[in-house]
């Protein structure tokens, strides 16, 4: 159920399909998937992010450590475990990164309440804005 115009949402609304919850890999090939129909779907963004080239951290505490690969305006090669070199790297608790998926809690919040935390430069931290 959505709550307000950002679209934050309350609810459990973490349940893959036949109702089990999805786990970790899951959520993030989901939200890789979604990002790249967005892409294809928005010539401006892929505009935006086409020369662009990143290796992206993502580690959440005891669910583990991923990796994703910004190329040709698309997200590959998700894969769990911390890469050798890191552009961007964004570090969070499991039960922040599930808020953040479900929309329960936004970004800016979770990074004022240092329970998000992004290490890159300035320009990849404002391209990660373009990832959410």
């Amino acid at each position: 159920m959505v709550d307000d115009a950002k679209g934050y949402r309350s609810g459990d609304d973490d349940e893959g399909k036949g109702g089990t919850p999805m786990t970790v890999e899951e959520t993030l090939a989901s939200l890789v998937d979604r990002f790249n129909r967005r892409v294809d779907r928005t010539p401006a963004l892929a505009d935006e992010l086409r020369g662009v080239t990143r290796t992206i951290a993502i580690r959440l505490g005891e669910a583990g450590s991923y990796a994703v690969d910004l190329a040709d305006s698309h997200l590959t090669n998700l894969r769990s475990g911390a890469p050798p070199k890191v552009d961007l790297s964004i570090a969070t608790d499991p039960a922040t990164f599930e808020g953040l998926v479900a929309k329960e809690i936004g970004p800016m919040k979770a990074l004022v309440t240092r329970r998000l935390a992004i290490d890159g430069s300035l320009e990849d931290k404002l391209l990660l804005r373009r990832l959410l």
